[in-house]
């Protein structure tokens, strides 16, 4: 299938976004979010392959922060999850999710190093950083410095964007930490699906300004319940022992990522026609780009390609590999 370029952009666009509600203040001390950027579901516009020309589609920077020492908190929400321990948890979601992010660092990460190459510090409508400006960091150890199981509370069945909100700065609160390098990820239970989950978004990310420094947050639901509408069995897993079903979990959650680092102030870093560096890349299912099983740090994960401007001689494209702006694929 061949698409332009601009047709790419705007039905990426167009499937991330939608209606969430904003009626409601998160917590003491903080403001409502920045409108959250989501990850359209598997066959809602987003592109199929990518024998397509992508180099109108370069990402610009609209003088927003980036993310320079990646930090990630994960909190389970809710009693739905277990007590004292997880133990509400069918298809092993949040060991999996810990370990994709758990080993997403140093060399032995060559999937979300395209994300280097984005840079705050320069002026708006910038398109290739070079070594000017402050870029992106890449963690040189296990980025996740901790997780909570938040038991006290019972998350709601279907939580609307206020609530996640204040779940995230309830999470913050506990860990003591906000600011842009911050990534906290509120991981809804199995069976809770928070409104929109599975027809406008596979997951969100977003921010919110809490005694005046910023918060990124992500809502990631627990995706395997909506199955292949958010990744399952996307990628052929051959004998790479990923578990298909799982799958959406590290596609959905390495997409999500991907774009709080380049983007953690929705609408202020890098995007092209509104667009982020996950959107213009998921759910390419064969050609350059092609989601793929990756092996970060000797652990096998799959994940979707990400938007790369310095792809091919500046040219820019889908990139599942990145070493360098001479080394990728």
């Amino acid at each position: 299938m061949r698409r332009s370029s601009k047709v790419l952009l705007s039905s990426a666009a167009a499937a991330a976004a939608f209606v969430l509600d904003f009626t409601s203040p998160a917590q003491a001390g903080a403001v409502a979010p920045v409108a959250p950027h989501g990850m359209a579901p598997h066959g809602t516009g987003t592109a199929t392959s990518t024998d397509v020309s992508l180099s109108a589609a370069h990402l610009s920077y609209g003088g927003g922060p980036i993310v320079t020492n990646p930090r990630i908190y994960i909190v389970y929400w809710g009693s739905q999850w277990g007590t004292s321990s997880i133990t509400n948890d069918p298809s092993h979601e949040a060991s999996l999710q810990l370990s994709f992010f758990q080993h997403m660092f140093g060399s032995g990460d060559t999937w979300s190093t395209s994300t280097t190459q984005y840079c705050q510090g320069v002026a708006s409508g910038t398109t290739n950083c070079g070594s000017s400006g402050t870029h992106v960091g890449h963690p040189a150890s296990n980025p996740v410095v901790a997780t909570w199981l938040d038991s006290g509370v019972t998350s709601p069945s279907a939580p609307s964007t206020s609530q996640i909100t204040a779940e995230a700065v309830r999470a913050a609160n506990h860990f003591g930490v906000t600011g842009n390098n911050v990534q906290i990820i509120v991981d809804a239970a199995h069976n809770v699906k928070p409104q929109g989950f599975g027809t406008q978004y596979c997951a969100w990310h977003s921010s919110t300004t809490v005694n005046g420094q910023t918060l990124p947050f992500t809502n990631m639901p627990y995706v395997s319940d909506v199955g292949s509408s958010c990744g399952a069995n996307f990628v052929a897993v051959g004998s790479s022992g990923v578990n298909g079903a799982t799958e959406g979990v590290t596609i959905v959650g390495g997409h999500e990522y991907a774009e709080t680092v380049t983007d953690p102030r929705p609408n202020s870093g890098w995007l092209a026609s509104g667009s982020e560096n996950g959107d213009l890349c998921a759910w390419i299912s064969s050609g350059q780009g092609a989601s793929a099983i990756v092996t970060l740090n000797g652990v096998k994960f799959a994940v979707q390609s990400l938007y790369s401007n310095n792809f091919n001689n500046n040219a820019s494209g889908c990139v599942i590999f990145y070493q360098s702006a001479t080394n990728q694929h």
